[in-house]
């Protein structure tokens, strides 16, 4: 108890020393510096736990979709994220004074971009690089194939959160008639479905993917495709360097060029030697351009690609078909597969 009451002191103290002082701004081109002359990057962890994003394994081993883009944006800046990367474990209320302070360079956390952590933190955002959809878990068994087979029965949410308000908008504007019960804990609301106290569980849908891994049997439950709203999720860095804000985003656009264009992990050698357009070429480095703006080498996207794969890739392997949780891209997918996210031109 006494760890716990001075790790929320510490925590006040951080957010008080913060709002005294402003929030910390940097110069253009500051944090690559800094960066490259301590020789790694310092990107948030979590407690290991937040499933898919960001995971310790039983040999220590950090893995998760969070955890791959910290690797690629190392792999960017030295080519490799060997010896190039430290995870800093961070909890949800330190992650903005850590940034501030300098304990990290960049928050990558399943970070939801809001309009005061834009105008009252200091905190400037990258393209959202997944949006987190609101969508309902329930049980095969009753036959609902969209939120509206679902009139006349209980939904669990969670209490005072902006998806308790996101379910019952949803609910007024469709028409549906259900009971909401309304739960504070995490915990007590997955508890609350896997009992059967509620016929479907409304919230982000990776968070559902991972309840859906606690039934006794998964395969009896399923995510409907409705999605009634969803929460941008992007990477966070200090106001005030440009140059590494336009890092993120092109490490991020690079994996969904590679996805639109079908450079995958296994054929970007290929495509390198055989590049089938301009912007391919450029964006491997067979044609030079692409990096001395961003203060990189060349060849980052193709270092990034090879070991990372592209978007898709990164998705499978952490949430999706190849992973556990089996969550399908939805929105999350580009515009070729009917997602909302496409690649900036590269020129």
């Amino acid at each position: 108890m006494f760890k716990r009451i001075m790790a929320g002191a510490l925590t006040l103290a951080l957010w008080g020393a913060a709002a005294l002082s402003g929030p910390a701004q940097a110069e253009t081109g500051e944090t690559l510096a800094t960066i490259k002359d301590r020789g790694h990057l310092l990107c948030t962890g979590h407690n290991g736990s937040y499933l898919g994003f960001a995971e310790v394994d039983d040999q220590g081993n950090w893995h998760g979709f969070d955890i791959d883009l910290c690797r690629a944006l190392a792999t960017a800046i030295f080519g490799d994220d060997e010896g190039h990367l430290k995870i800093v474990p961070t909890g949800w209320a330190q992650r903005f004074p850590a940034l501030q302070s300098g304990d990290i360079d960049i928050i990558v956390k399943a970070t939801g971009w809001t309009f005061n952590r834009d105008t009252d933190l200091g905190v400037q955002f990258s393209r959202p690089y997944v949006l987190a959809p609101i969508r309902m878990l329930t049980r095969k068994e009753l036959g609902a194939e969209s939120i509206a087979d679902l009139d006349g029965g209980t939904i669990c949410v969670p209490a005072g959160t902006t998806i308790e308000r996101y379910v019952a908008e949803y609910a007024a504007a469709t028409g549906i008639q259900a009971d909401f019960l309304a739960i504070e804990k995490t915990e007590e609301t997955d508890a609350a479905y896997l009992s059967g106290r509620c016929d479907a569980y409304a919230q982000w849908d990776v968070v559902l993917a991972t309840v859906r891994l606690k039934a006794d049997n998964p395969d009896d439950h399923v995510i409907l495709p409705d999605v009634m709203n969803a929460e941008p999720v992007a990477m966070g860095m200090r106001q005030g360097d440009d140059n590494f804000v336009d890092i993120a985003n092109w490490v991020a656009n690079a994996l969904w060029l590679a996805e639109v264009n079908g450079v995958t992990s296994e054929n970007v050698d290929e495509m390198k030697a055989n590049p089938p357009s301009p912007a391919v070429a450029k964006l491997l480095g067979a044609t030079p351009g692409i990096g001395a703006q961003l203060g990189l080498e060349d060849d980052w996207a193709y270092n990034v690609i090879k070991k990372f794969g592209n978007f898709a890739e990164v998705w499978r392997r952490n949430v999706g078909e190849d992973s556990p949780y089996k969550l399908d891209r939805s929105i999350n997918a580009t515009y070729k597969d009917g997602g909302v996210f496409y690649p900036l031109v590269l020129d």
